[in-house]
């Protein structure tokens, strides 16, 4: 079930002389902007029926599912209208690089922008697939408890590399720091926008 604030009826498809809307596609578990095409009412309606996001080609005059020759799909999860009901947000979970260069984005950003949200969704993933041999797993099956012992654990370390100056294995104790600290969110059934909405309550 895709979640949106706009029935397509809202939609202004008369702004632009052929009655298409911009749509910006965004990773909806990194948040990185993957590209930009465009819609008619007909590619919407597609969109919404089979989950997958359909553009209209401007070039070739006719619909296109993303990822029908490469597999790289996108399924759509959340789709927004901006405040002039002319440009639609669409939050997407990739099957693959969105660009047909193969990066990950269509922008030259920074392909690994984004990656600390990715590595929250692996973790889920673990944590409903469980894997064999996966250390993460492992983590899960010790509870809470043990997570957030090695929690304090990264923690200390990440100090102790700090008061030495040592920003190399600071950066290192950090790391292992996150990723604790995800599992343990995860662990929890909370995420990094709690983390958000927290300090965005603090800062306001």
């Amino acid at each position: 079930m895709i979640k949106k604030d706009f029935e397509i009826s809202d939609l202004d498809f008369s702004k632009n002389p052929d009655g298409l809307l911009p749509v910006i596609v965004q990773d909806y578990a990194t948040l990185k902007v993957l590209m930009l095409g465009y819609v008619n009412r007909e590619a919407m309606e597609q969109t919404l029926l089979s989950g997958k996001m359909t553009f209209y080609s401007r070039s070739r005059k006719c619909l296109w599912t993303k990822g029908e020759t490469s597999g790289n799909f996108l399924t759509v999860k959340e789709m927004y209208a901006d405040c002039d009901s002319d440009t639609v947000l669409v939050m997407a979970e990739p099957a693959g690089p969105a660009c047909h260069r193969g990066t990950k984005s269509c922008f030259n950003t920074d392909d690994d922008q984004g990656f600390i949200r990715e590595l929250q969704e692996v973790i889920r993933r673990r944590k409903d697939e469980r894997p064999e041999g996966s250390y993460t797993v492992r983590l899960f099956d010790k509870g809470t408890n043990k997570i957030a012992q090695k929690v304090g654990e990264e923690a200390v370390e990440t100090v102790i590399e700090a008061v030495d100056n040592n920003d190399s294995a600071m950066i290192y104790e950090a790391s292992d720091l996150v990723y604790h600290l995800l599992v343990l969110l995860v662990h929890k059934g909370l995420s990094i926008s709690d983390l958000e909405k927290e300090l965005v309550r603090r800062h306001r």
